[in-house]
């Protein structure tokens, strides 16, 4: 029986992971609101995999996930797929900071990349409208979705960060990978 490469691994489980957080992000945990706010799981696996994986690999599952996105909910198509490309561009750019078991950097990442998030579709989807209550929006919306996103990002990121360590060891053993 023929082995599946390291690199078709990595494209079907990240295809798999990123399937599976829009999933739940759009039917488990809309019953599961806090605060009327579902938590972002797209981005989680955007940031982390841009954080683990570069830039580049950042940027092909922020491309992904807003394709994704825009598809399916978008009012406005590529909007969400330049959110989440240029979010997993700058996640990426932090590789170098990267510790794996320190989760002080991907938290804070996570909860920047929600802020800005909320603040940028506020800016694009609301404010054309004429609509400039920002400060409830702010501490209403955008706030308790950005600690929503946190508190579930504590297990989805060592779930993605098993996946990642999973793709070096692979990636050793054959000399091959993505990134």
């Amino acid at each position: 029986m023929m082995e599946i490469k390291p690199v078709l691994k990595q494209i079907i489980v990240t295809f798999l992971m990123i399937f599976i957080s829009y999933i739940l992000q759009t039917t488990v945990f809309t019953k599961l609101e806090l605060a009327g706010v579902v938590p972002n799981f797209l981005i989680i696996i955007t940031t982390s995999f841009g954080l683990m994986r570069g830039s580049k690999y950042g940027m092909g599952v922020g491309f992904i996930c807003g394709l994704v996105l825009d598809c399916f909910s978008g009012s406005y198509f590529g909007i969400y797929l330049l959110i989440y490309l240029y979010m997993g561009f700058l996640s990426g750019l932090f590789k170098r900071m990267f510790y794996g078991d320190d989760i002080k950097l991907p938290l804070a990442l996570i909860a920047a990349n929600d802020i800005i998030y909320g603040i940028l579709i506020y800016l694009i989807m609301f404010l054309p409208r004429k609509r400039f209550a920002f400060g409830y929006y702010f501490f209403n919306t955008i706030i308790p979705e950005a600690v929503y996103t946190i508190l579930l990002s504590i297990v989805v990121y060592y779930i993605v960060l098993r996946v990642n360590q999973w793709f070096d060891k692979d990636n050793k053993r054959s000399g091959k990978g993505l990134v």
